[in-house]
């Protein structure tokens, strides 16, 4: 037994071995260069990209053109035969960037890129992003991973919106804002928008009559949009009107992206809610009026037909009567009439039957009772 165990523990650890020689000893580890370009020519970025809290930033390619400024060039250089794989998240990947006769637009590239290098040693590809977010770049070579973050500069304001109610009643305090974003949607802090209000003062920030100018906020509730605040007038409406206040804010108009929308307005209709309650409540008394008239009115009817019906009753009962007593006295006098004849039939009869029964005395009939 003892050399059985001896020979089956033999057999594992050459199994052991046989396994360990199988991987290639000479397997090289991955090496990345990472750059990006500064308008002439690549280099280093300015961050490590290597945790989040150094993510690569490079501008979105607001122009719809993804160019050098845009990206972050990858190379990898591994072994000879060996499989590149990248998976992107909140980033795009590209094999090359746009040139006059070759575009790379906003809409191309993927989150996944697989590369073999055959009999090269070097994968290159570029990374973009559309978000502001942080995004990541993860690569991958013989099982070890290699993880870069990213993160996009957005661009300038393509579209501006306002919001706030439509409608408000008299002295209401208000609430107005407005949200600036680029052609992707990301919130574009630290730009100015004038306010135009026409009939109120705005009250805040700062109270300015008519015209205020504020810059989009940068802070975790206000990133990208701005407040203005008034209180409703007694009467009428008021137009609240947004805008950029320096054009070169706004981005510039761009083929296969929506067209720039650097100004927005909305008329706040005042509304005199004491006034729409009293009328309310007079169009509620006016009502009650009709509904108790057409009530009495109904009333009356029903009272005239219950009346009506009394007395058709009344006749049909004494009809009825009347009827029945004529009946009733036809009736007597047909019975009177009719034992009147039938005594006299009798009388008749007996008195026949007593000459009869005297001249023939043997042959006698029954008198009738």
């Amino acid at each position: 037994m003892k050399s059985f165990k001896k020979i089956a523990l033999a057999v594992v650890a050459a199994m052991t071995m046989g396994t360990l020689v199988a991987t290639p000893a000479s397997a090289a580890p991955m090496t990345l260069v990472v750059q990006t370009h500064n308008g002439t020519v690549w280099g280093a970025p300015a961050t490590a990209g290597t945790a989040t809290t150094s993510a690569i930033t490079r501008p979105v390619p607001a122009d719809n053109s993804v160019d050098n400024g845009d990206v972050v060039e990858f190379e990898a250089t591994v072994d000879t035969g060996t499989v590149v794989s990248v998976v992107a998240t909140n980033a795009f990947i590209v094999e090359a960037v746009a040139t006059p006769t070759a575009p790379v637009t906003a809409s191309s590239g993927a989150a996944t890129w697989t590369k073999n290098v055959g009999t090269g040693t070097k994968a290159k590809f570029y990374v973009y992003t559309k978000t502001t977010a942080i995004g990541s770049v993860a690569i991958t070579n013989q099982g070890t991973t290699t993880t870069y973050y990213v993160q996009g500069i957005k661009g300038k304001i393509n579209a501006l919106t306002l919001s706030g109610v439509d409608a408000a009643a008299a002295g209401t305090a208000l609430t107005y804002t407005v949200t600036a974003t680029d052609v992707f949607g990301n919130k574009v802090d630290g730009k100015e928008v004038t306010f135009i209000a026409t009939g109120v003062t705005i009250t805040a920030p700062t109270a300015t009559a008519g015209v205020h100018k504020v810059a989009t906020g940068a802070g975790l509730t206000d990133f990208g949009t701005a407040d203005v605040k008034f209180v409703a007038p007694a009467t009428g409406s008021v137009t609240l009107i947004a805008l950029v206040t320096t054009a070169t804010d706004v981005e510039t108009a761009t083929a296969g992206f929506n067209t720039p929308v650097s100004a927005v307005s909305k008329v706040v209709t005042v509304r005199d809610l004491a006034g729409e309650l009293a009328a309310e409540k007079a169009a509620r008394a006016a009502e009650k009026i009709a509904a108790d008239s057409a009530l009495a009115t109904a009333n009356a009817e029903i009272a005239k037909l219950k009346a009506d019906a009394v007395t058709a009753k009344a006749a049909a009962d004494k009809a009825l009567a009347d009827a029945i007593a004529k009946a009733s006295a036809d009736a007597a006098t047909a019975k009177a009439s009719s034992d009147k004849a039938i005594a006299d039939m009798k009388k008749a009869f007996n008195a026949l039957a007593k000459k009869w029964n005297a001249k023939n005395p043997k042959a006698k009939v029954a008198l009738v009772k």
